[in-house]
């Protein structure tokens, strides 16, 4: 695909296997019906009535486009809006106010905590389609210009380049927020001597397997797995404790076995396997996201000395950060 393609042939290529998902953000259910009634037809549509309810929906759905009412009881849409785009997980997601209200003040504020544009009520229904329409093409654009930055052409998942940039914005979210951060290393046991003897095309096929796996239980939208280097993959998990990346660990280590990779030279199985090793920042640590780096790498190579196939971790202590 060229960059002179057309946007809306971008849009298309997009949403080739999904019809794009809005969310309506209103505290009236009627003002929800009637944009429920203006896009069900053409998106996948979910709701919410209130601002902490639409926080927790974008964080588990991540819809393609937000309509969000500026006028709500508690949290506002103004306030909502800002959250949303403080969030690596939804920073991306357009937002557009929905409001009564047409003036300079509210607009202005609007486009500051991150509004790609306004409608206004009473709705008009053809006008409001053809606003969305433009701005989920718009996004459609954006996703895949991002992605032809920062995904890794053999295995489709995020490369080094996005890894390194996402550990350096989450580390200091961490350490802002006093928050758990956890990383794991992922190496795939013995692939020099599976490329050996299956062809470096098999080689390939297999990093493809491990990492459509590695990112299909990684479920989190803000979570990250990415191609490291080589046969090494990483996978970034923001507010997540020792415990809780330990069990991912082990959930990756033995959903890659499941695959039946058949590698008859492997030392420790008759299949494909991985080492992991884990580290984790908890609250209370500040420093360098380099010393959480380099301590997974020691728990990844400690894993290959006490034979392979299995998760090493460790706990980020302040003498070490």
């Amino acid at each position: 695909m060229s960059i002179s393609q057309p946007i809306a042939g971008i849009e298309a290529d997009l949403f080739a296997s999904r019809r794009p998902k809005l969310l309506l953000v209103d505290d009236q259910p009627i003002n929800i019906q009637v944009l429920y009634q203006a896009f069900s037809a053409d998106y996948d549509v979910c709701m919410a009535t209130s601002g902490e309810q639409a926080l927790a929906v974008c964080a588990s759905q991540n819809p393609d486009l937000v309509l969000l009412d500026v006028e709500m009881p508690g949290m506002d849409g103004f306030e909502v809006c800002s959250q949303l785009k403080a969030n690596l997980a939804t920073r991306d997601i357009p937002v557009i106010f929905v409001t009564a209200h047409v003036d300079e003040i509210s607009e202005t504020r609007g486009l500051d905590v991150g509004a790609v544009d306004f409608i206004y009520k009473p709705i008009n229904a053809k006008i409001v389609r053809a606003r969305v329409k433009t701005h989920i093409t718009l996004k459609a654009q954006s996703d895949l210009l991002r992605n032809w930055v920062y995904i890794d052409g053999l295995t489709n998942v995020n490369n080094r380049r996005c890894f390194d940039e996402r550990l350096q914005m989450e580390w200091k979210r961490a350490v802002r927020s006093d928050t758990e951060l956890s990383l794991i290393i992922i190496d795939v046991d013995f692939f020099k001597k599976y490329n050996d003897s299956y062809s470096h095309q098999e080689g390939d096929n297999c990093l493809r397997q491990v990492a459509s796996t590695l990112k299909a239980f990684s479920k989190r939208p803000g979570d990250l797995v990415a191609r490291y280097g080589g046969e090494e993959f990483v996978c970034l998990l923001p507010e997540t404790n020792l415990k809780g990346a330990v069990q991912c660990a082990e959930q990756f280590r033995q959903q890659v076995m499941n695959l039946s990779i058949a590698h008859t030279d492997s030392s420790v199985s008759s299949v494909v396997t991985i080492s992991l090793g884990v580290c984790s920042k908890p609250t209370g640590i500040t420093g360098s996201s380099d010393e959480l780096l380099r301590q997974a790498d020691v728990q990844l190579y400690r894993a290959k000395e006490l034979g392979r196939n299995q998760v090493c971790a460790k706990l980020l202590h302040a003498s070490l950060a």
